[in-house]
């Protein structure tokens, strides 16, 4: 480099700078790769705990419908049987 028409020596820490500087970029961009991994990861397991959740209410519903159905039959059952009148009702 030069400077009123005299060369300028440039500092040798300059070069462990940019050294540190180079380094400090790999390290950044190697945790910018590793951030969005774990982002990644995040995501996949959002999605599998929203699907068992939709699974699980599914569940939740098919045993309220069943349980109903059940409920229906006995009282079309109960509807069915002839009492006999002699008996008592207690």
């Amino acid at each position: 480099m030069w400077h009123n028409g005299r060369r300028v020596l440039i500092d040798p820490g300059w070069r462990c700078i940019r050294a540190e500087m180079a380094a400090c970029a790999s390290e950044r961009d190697a945790l910018k790769e590793e951030l969005a991994e774990v982002k990644r990861d995040r995501d996949a397991l959002r999605q599998a705990i929203t699907d068992m959740l939709a699974a699980r209410r599914e569940l939740r519903e098919a045993t309220a419908d069943v349980a109903n159905t059940e409920r229906r039959h006995s009282i079309e059952r109960a509807a069915l049987v002839v009492r006999d009148p002699a008996q008592p009702l207690n």
